[in-house]
């Protein structure tokens, strides 16, 4: 019983995992439209740099979210796989809010994990260089 729970779990996880990756690539992608528009309604200004380094920062927080959800994948397939004991608390299905409150960071170790994913190159990619062409846009070639 507790396998199936596992595997239950493991694909309702899974599909998760792979719907942030979608949303992730969308938030990209409206980041692309951002300065898109910006650009060819010829109104690039300080605003628009504000609004793609939140984007930015949504996708780094959306990115973190799922590597929460890797976390407890990873732990399901060495439980599936029979590697690993199922004695302990992280051991029941069922468990990713329960164990997340137990590990849950403080605010500013949160702001870290946010900052970290934002300079992944997974993540980082396309919002550095559309940063990156807007600020060289305002500031070095006006």
């Amino acid at each position: 019983m507790q396998r199936s729970d596992f595997s239950a779990e493991w694909s309702l996880l899974q599909n998760q995992f792979d719907s942030y990756e979608k949303y992730s690539l969308l938030i990209k992608l409206t980041s692309m439209g951002i300065l898109s528009a910006a650009y060819f309604s010829n109104h690039l200004s300080i605003s628009i740099l504000f609004l793609l380094l939140m984007v930015w920062l949504q996708d780094a927080i959306w990115k973190t979210f799922q590597s929460r959800i890797d976390v407890r994948l990873l732990q399901l397939e060495q439980y599936l796989s029979s590697e690993h004991p199922l004695e302990t608390r992280d051991g029941k299905a069922y468990q990713f809010n329960s164990l997340y409150i137990e590990n849950r960071p403080g605010s500013i170790a949160l702001v870290k994990e946010y900052l970290a994913q934002a300079l992944r190159p997974t993540v980082a990619f396309p919002h550095l260089p559309l940063v990156t062409l807007l600020a060289f846009s305002l500031f070095v070639a006006p």
